[in-house]
């Protein structure tokens, strides 16, 4: 199989539960984190109008993107992942009674074929969290695409 390169984020909204005690709960900083009722703003901080209709909180679980080979896949970062959010479980069984959710955000770069098995232990474990897994599918890898040539 082809090398790939991956992230693996943490991703959860909720009706009106505060990104602080997600933060203090998991223990994970967020990267991205705003409460139902504030502003909405861009990146850069202007104010775009209006506000959160829900709470939303992300956190990256890598620094930076990662390539696989080595012992390190996104097999091997989610089954570390699950094992940590373990502890979490009652607060993530919570977070989805009360009409959270939460995922693991993986995104994927690549220029070949390539193939992600979970075994079973990791998938009954994410239903055991109630996280879904999104895969967000890119065709090129960021740290080695080629630089855009002038016209």
């Amino acid at each position: 199989m082809s090398e790939y390169e991956f992230t693996v984020s943490l991703r959860i909204r909720h009706p009106t539960l505060d990104p602080r005690t997600i933060t203090e709960t998991l223990g994970i900083e967020p990267q991205h984190a705003w409460r139902v009722g504030e502003p909405r703003c861009d990146a850069a901080g202007a104010p775009l109008g209006g506000s959160h209709r829900d709470s939303y909180w992300m956190g990256r679980l890598m620094s930076e993107p990662q390539l696989s080979g080595d012992g390190v896949t996104v097999e091997s970062v989610i089954s570390k992942t699950l094992n940590h959010l373990r502890r979490a479980q009652p607060f993530l069984e919570r977070l989805s009674e009360g009409g959270g959710a939460a995922e693991l955000l993986v995104s994927l770069f690549a220029r070949e074929t390539f193939r992600i098995e979970l075994p079973p232990d990791d998938v009954a474990a994410l239903g055991r969290l109630r996280l879904a897994i999104t895969l967000d599918v890119h065709p090129h890898s960021p740290l080695s695409a080629p630089a855009s040539r002038p016209n």
